[in-house]
C-alpha cells in the first residue's frame, strides 16, 4: 500500500492569542502536525514559546502584504508600505508589484529581517517557509523581460532561502481545484491566479536547490468548505493524480512508495478586536466562525481515522 506523508500545517500561529490556542489544542489532539509563524504577530513571542513548550515544529509565514515591516529601517518610507503606513494589503501589494512600485531590494531586505527574527524568537532557522497570502510565488512588475526575472518576489523569495540553507517551501498548485464548483467565481479566480503564478515559480525553486511536498491541498478546504468529506476527497483525488502523470524532476514517481502532502490550514478561536493582527489590529478572516469551523473539522474522531485506515502518517517538515 502506498504510504502517504501528510503535513497538516496550521497558518498564522502569532496572529493573536486566540488563534495561537486553537493552533495548539488541535495539536495536542493530533489534528495539526506543523505550524507556520508570522513573525510581525502581535502574539508571535507567545506562539514561539507554546511551540518549545509543546514542542511543535515551526517554520516561517513570510508577510509582505498585511501589517508593519519588522525591519525597523522599511518603516517609514518604503516601497512596502501604503499612505497609512502599513504594508498594501493581499491585493494591493499585488496592484503596487504590476505597476513596479516595489523596490526589490526592500523585499529582501524585509525577508532576512522575518528570518532573522525568527531565529531570535525560537532559537533556531526555520525548516521551511511559505508566503502569508501566497506572495512568495508572484512574479514582478507586469511586462518583465526574461532577463529582468531577478526582480520578481519569487526569485528574492528562493535568493533568501538558499542564502540561509531553507530547504522546503509551498507550490499551491492543487490537484482537482478546477472541478471545484463551491468556490465562488470571484474567489476562484484568485486561486487561478496564485495556480498560474505557482507554476511559473517551478522552475526558478527548483533551479535554487528549493523543495516542497510532492502535492498541495487547501484552497479547495478552506473555512466554510472544510468538512471532513471535502478532506477525504482532496486527499484521494490528489493522491490518484500525482501516482498517474508523468515524472518531473522536482517530483519524480516515488519509488519508495511515498507519497508527500501538505494540507494547509487556518484553525483557532475567532479573534475579538482591538487584540490581534500584525500591526494594524485583527481583519475579517482571523474574526470569522470559519476558524473555529475548521478547528472543529480537523479534530473530529472520522477524520483521524480515515488518516490511519489509508495508511497516511502525519509528519512535519523535519521528517522529510
Amino acid at each position: 500500500m502506498l504510504q502517504v506523508k501528510l503535513i497538516v500545517t496550521g497558518d498564522d500561529f502569532g496572529y493573536c492569542p486566540r488563534r495561537n490556542q486553537g493552533i495548539v489544542d488541535c495539536f495536542l489532539a493530533g489534528a495539526v502536525s506543523n505550524v507556520s509563524l508570522l513573525v510581525n504577530g502581535s502574539a508571535a513571542a507567545d506562539a514561539a514559546k507554546l511551540a518549545r513548550r509543546y514542542n511543535i515544529p515551526i517554520g516561517l509565514h513570510a508577510n509582505l502584504s498585511e501589517g508593519s515591516p519588522v525591519c525597523e529601517v522599511l518603516r517609514t518610507n518604503s516601497s512596502l508600505l501604503n499612505q497609512d503606513g502599513f504594508f498594501h494589503g493581499k491585493m494591493g501589494f499585488r496592484t503596487a508589484l504590476s505597476k513596479g512600485l516595489l523596490n526589490m531590494s526592500e523585499v529582501k531586505r524585509e525577508l532576512k529581517a522575518q528570518v532573522e527574527l525568527f531565529r531570535e524568537l525560537t532559537g533556531h532557522l526555520p525548516p521551511h517557509m511559505d508566503g502569508h497570502q501566497h506572495i512568495h510565488v508572484l512574479p514582478g512588475k507586469k511586462g518583465i523581460l526574461f532577463f529582468q526575472r531577478r526582480a520578481e518576489v519569487r526569485h528574492v523569495f528562493a535568493e533568501v532561502l538558499e542564502e540561509y540553507g531553507i530547504k522546503y517551501t509551498r507550490v499551491p498548485i492543487e490537484p482537482g481545484l478546477h472541478n471545484c464548483d463551491w468556490i465562488p467565481p470571484s474567489l476562484m479566480d484568485f486561486y487561478l491566479g496564485v495556480e498560474e503564478d505557482s507554476f511559473n515559480t517551478v522552475d526558478v525553486f527548483t533551479r535554487h536547490g528549493i523543495r516542497w511536498p510532492d502535492i498541495y491541498i487547501g484552497l479547495s478546504t478552506m473555512g466554510k468548505n472544510m468538512s471532513v468529506s471535502n478532506i477525504w476527497s482532496a486527499i484521494d483525488t490528489a493522491i490518484v493524480e500525482f501516482t498517474s502523470k508523468a515524472p518531473c524532476p522536482a517530483h519524480p514517481t516515488p519509488q519508495s512508495g511515498t507519497v508527500t502532502i501538505e494540507l494547509m490550514v487556518h484553525p483557532g478561536y475567532p479573534s475579538v478586536p482591538p487584540v490581534g493582527g500584525c500591526g494594524e489590529g485583527p481583519d475579517d478572516f482571523s474574526q470569522s466562525w470559519e476558524r473555529l469551523h475548521e478547528l472543529q473539522t480537523l479534530i473530529k474522531p472520522e477524520l483521524q481515522s480515515h488518516y490511519k485506515t489509508r495508511n497516511i502518517q502525519l509528519c512535519s517538515f523535519k521528517d522529510l
